[in-house]
């Protein structure tokens, strides 16, 4: 495979990466500059040889009733790793079953409860088949990003997030940069909150712009435009949805 994986198939690896669910064929297409007809057979291709194994949700479980996520760090025998990695993702609950190469907590496995008496449900049925678990902490947060040696050759582009910080267990501040194609650009806060694109819960803190270098504080009869720098505020933390909304990203 390694012979025939050029230039498209890293590009189509990485957009998918970046966002399968909004990226088309002729998107791809149009980056590379071939036919969308292409794009599709790379990534069957791609698919039948194992290197795109699937396209998966990114789920925030708590938003579902309050559900709790959940990781165990666990120890399996090197030579049944293997077989006890499928045993433990029959497990109702468990969402995700990560194997290492070597060495002790040698798989990890996420797992979603209803409640903590839920987990600690999951957490004796994984030990009943006979894997150890070393330690556990509840998950609060997830990223992903593509892999950035597969962009664009010479990109440099600036990241569309630029800071973030957790102020509390769930509140978040992001100052990131507005997209041009971003779906908010031209939009007031008001018509974009009654369009469902921004949270109520969100807050716009400031806007900077080249013409105004100390920035603004914006109500809800401002517009956003593609290239202003926007700080943002919630309580409840910032979907990855509300952040595309501003990148277009």
């Amino acid at each position: 495979m390694s012979d025939r994986f050029d230039e498209i198939d890293r590009r189509i690896v990485y957009m998918l990466a970046e966002d399968a669910r909004h990226t088309s064929a002729p998107d791809i297409a149009a980056e590379v500059d071939v036919s969308p007809a292409t794009i599709r057979n790379r990534i069957r291709r791609l698919e039948a040889e194992g290197v795109i194994e699937g396209y998966h949700a990114q789920v925030d479980y708590e938003k579902l009733g309050g559900r709790l996520t959940n990781l165990f760090l666990c120890t399996a025998s090197a030579t049944d790793r293997k077989r006890f990695a499928q045993r433990v993702l029959d497990i109702p609950g468990v969402v995700n079953v990560r194997e290492l190469m070597t060495g002790d907590e040698d798989l990890h496995v996420t797992v979603v409860g209803r409640d903590m008496a839920d987990i600690r449900r999951i957490s004796r049925e994984i030990a009943a088949i006979g894997v150890h678990i070393d330690d556990e902490d509840l998950l609060h947060r997830e990223h992903f990003q593509p892999y950035e040696p597969f962009g664009a050759d010479g990109d440099d582009p600036a990241k569309p997030v630029t800071g973030i910080a957790d102020i509390s267990d769930d509140a978040d501040v992001v100052e990131l940069q507005v997209g041009d194609d971003a779906p908010i650009v031209g939009k007031t806060l008001e018509n974009a909150a009654d369009e469902g694109l921004l949270d109520r819960d969100v807050l716009v803190v400031s806007l900077d712009s080249d013409e105004d270098e100390e920035g603004v504080t914006p109500d809800g009869t401002t517009a956003i435009s593609g290239g202003e720098t926007v700080t943002l505020f919630s309580r409840t933390g910032l979907a990855e949805e509300t952040l595309r909304v501003f990148t277009g990203r």
